[in-house]
């Protein structure tokens, strides 16, 4: 049994495979490694990832379908957490936001569709990119807002 775990090296990702990896689970990590957080913190990250025989890493963008494919080979679980991180920066770039959490995440899903029955389960955790009370387009009047982030239905 094996869990492919996109976003390897940033730091819900470096958690959920070390959480994974200490239960036994063999896990395939993969990241880009880009530079909008710093490379060093990532790789560092990596760090206590790599010592265990059961973690394998590919550098790699899910943007690149084939990327992801190579990856998926074996895999019966995928956690998908890789994305563009940054709200401004999508004003300034919003080709990488189009690349990773668009293009990124429909690879990731015919990664999975490819594994037909052999695939458990996927977890997929939203980009930090989403519309909140804070977005200009919502307003207290249109939703509700709460101080504590809760989802209205946990599992949308």
């Amino acid at each position: 049994m094996t869990v492919l775990l996109t976003g390897a090296a940033g730091f819900i990702g470096m958690h959920v495979g070390l959480a994974l990896l200490a239960r036994g689970e063999t896990v395939v990590g993969i990241d880009n490694l880009n530079d909008y957080y710093d490379v060093a913190l990532k790789e560092a990250r990596l760090a206590q990832l790599t010592p265990h025989e059961n973690f394998s890493f590919v550098r790699g963008d899910i943007a690149d379908l084939d990327t992801v494919m190579g990856a998926v080979k074996g895999v019966d679980r995928i956690v998908h957490l890789a994305a563009q991180a940054g709200v401004r920066y999508s004003m300034e770039n919003p080709g990488a936001y189009i690349q990773a959490n668009i293009v990124g995440h429909m690879n990731v899903l015919e990664a999975a569709r490819s594994l037909g029955g052999g695939l458990r389960h996927m977890v997929y955790a939203s980009s930090s990119a989403t519309l909140s009370c804070h977005s200009p387009w919502m307003t207290r009047s249109t939703i509700r807002c709460r101080s504590t982030p809760r989802p209205r239905r946990p599992m949308s």
